[in-house]
């Protein structure tokens, strides 16, 4: 199962990810992304563990982006691939069975991609302009998610990410998107944890009742 919400943790120094991620956390996120570019391996992975501290004190999960020898030696939950990362298959190989792995697609042909190599869930996007998915070009909005999701008709999960705001919520489930992605919206106010669950009627105690095999 996966957490409706997912928070793109964000900030301008991996001291500031890692308080943006315990805020997140203690706000009540259930899922937490971490991605952070332009920093050597080392310093990712010595991130990876203090953020896998704080969210395994607050029982939330933690997905690590791109680096999958890093996911493993962390023991995060899963592995989010960006759009132009590696191949979830060749991936895969590397990471312990019981860990996911999400993939980033954009368009249609993209997401099929993904299913045929059986990612556990999918963020499309983005949903409207944004400065952390420059690589992706079609901004999809409403219309490009009903597009994508009534062609798809799939079971795997479709996370809709891109600037999604508190309001945007209500109408991009109607288009068949089970979940969202945030990062902006989450780190300038992260009360606003709370408003997304209610939107998603996403709850806590229901995700904990999933056992894992």
């Amino acid at each position: 199962m996966i957490p409706k919400l997912q928070y793109i943790a964000q900030g301008s120094s991996p001291k500031e990810h890692l308080e943006n991620i315990q805020k997140a956390c203690t706000a009540g996120a259930e899922l937490v992304q971490l991605r952070i570019e332009n920093i050597s391996e080392k310093k990712f992975l010595k991130l990876a563990l203090e953020a896998r501290e704080v969210t395994a004190h607050f029982q939330t999960r933690l997905m690590v982006t791109d680096h999958y020898r890093i996911a493993k030696e962390v023991k995060a939950d899963g592995l989010q691939l960006g759009k132009i990362a590696s191949n979830p298959n060749a991936a895969r190989k590397h990471l312990y069975t019981w860990q996911i792995i999400g993939g980033t697609a954009n368009t249609l042909q993209d997401c099929e991609s993904l299913i045929e190599k059986e990612v556990d869930f999918i963020c499309l996007g983005p949903f409207r302009i944004t400065n952390t998915e420059d690589h992706l070009s079609s901004v999809l909005g409403l219309n490009g998610y009903s597009l994508i999701t009534e062609a798809l008709k799939t079971t795997t999960p479709i996370i809709g990410f891109g600037g999604i705001t508190t309001e945007d919520v209500t109408d991009i489930l109607k288009t068949g998107i089970s979940g969202i992605a945030v990062s902006g919206e989450i780190t300038r106010n992260f009360n606003t944890i709370k408003t997304f669950n209610q939107l998603l009627k996403a709850s806590s105690t229901k995700e904990q009742r999933h056992t894992f095999k």
